[in-house]
């Protein structure tokens, strides 16, 4: 059992370490925190930061902090809806590989995000995941969805898990193992996230979902406590060892990444999957390593699908 605080951070970051900086679209940081998470992400050598915003506002942020930001490229917009559409137009072009959001509201940049024609849609569904480091917990966890979709149905679900899974491995985890969590560990029509969490199963043993072995319905207890599934004589590898946790709805979710964040000392790295590229979603109350973790999942989550892509070209050919 681990007892260090937040090491698993330090060696998402530390796995990092030999890659280049990884060019990323920083939409609207026209704050001192948006600004000091990208200046720091750079300096860790994780990124590459392209500024996105007023430039007379970010100049004033940097000058009002003693912010160095003419290392980095600053592209001009007009107000915070500019610079998330030109965010989004600088990952069209091939310019960057991530979007970062700024100081402007996830609405505006997930608006920018999800248009039809100019944004960054896949066949995937948006979803978020928190990759957290809980002390004393042996092994990161995800907890997904706790910030875009707000009740998902089974459908969106599917590609939730996906997602989270895909995550996962981007990581570096070979074992994934996904909790399908409910409030208890036995199906009822009553309680409609069992009868999801069974076909989530179901699908996943029939192929729709792959990379991972699933189990649900399961209680937070079961899911990531052995002796208490034991307790309950729920016996599979996926109980009490879970280290993916697939909640039932949003509210879910929110309550308990934020119950581990302020009762258990952990820190949220956030991410947003399933669009053209990784989109870290930083709060102001995120501490300095959770800022960096967020952007060293990203970097990893792009590294993936590099060369997920290369492979594709080069089995093509």
């Amino acid at each position: 059992m681990e007892t260090r605080n937040h090491q698993k951070y330090q060696d998402l970051i530390g796995r990092c370490a030999d890659l280049p900086p990884t060019p990323v679209a920083i939409a609207h940081p026209c704050d001192a925190s948006s600004l000091m998470a990208a200046i720091d992400a750079a300096k860790q050598g994780l990124i590459e930061p392209i500024l996105v915003g007023p430039e007379d506002r970010i100049k004033e942020v940097a000058a009002a902090h003693d912010l160095d930001i003419t290392p980095y490229e600053l592209v001009n917009a007009s107000h915070s809806h500019d610079s998330a559409t030109k965010a989004v137009e600088l990952i069209r072009a091939g310019r960057a590989e991530i979007l970062m959001k700024g100081s402007l509201h996830t609405d505006e940049l997930m608006a920018a995000v999800v248009r039809r024609d100019v944004g960054l849609r896949t066949s995937r569904r948006v979803s978020h995941c928190f990759v957290m480091d809980v002390p004393n917990h042996d092994t990161p966890l995800i907890i997904t969805d706790a910030a875009v979709n707000i009740a998902p149905t089974l459908e969106d679900k599917v590609d939730i898990c996906q997602n989270a899974i895909d995550l996962a491995h981007a990581l570096g985890l070979t074992d994934v193992r996904v909790a399908v969590l409910s409030a208890m560990e036995t199906l009822t029509s009553k309680v409609p996230s069992t009868i999801e969490a069974a076909a989530l199963c179901k699908m996943a043993d029939r192929g729709q979902i792959s990379g991972a072995l699933l189990d649900g319905p399961l209680a937070l207890d079961n899911a990531i406590n052995l002796e208490a599934a034991q307790a309950k004589k729920i016996y599979s590898p996926v109980a009490g060892r879970a280290n993916v946790l697939l909640v039932p709805d949003l509210e879910a979710g929110n309550m308990l990444a934020k119950s581990l964040t302020f009762l258990a000392g952990a820190d949220a790295a956030g991410i947003v999957l399933g669009a053209r590229v990784p989109i870290i979603l930083t709060s102001r109350a995120d501490s300095v390593l959770a800022r960096l973790a967020s952007c060293a999942v990203a970097v990893l989550v792009a590294k993936s699908r590099r060369e997920a892509q290369a492979a594709k070209v080069g089995g093509a050919s």
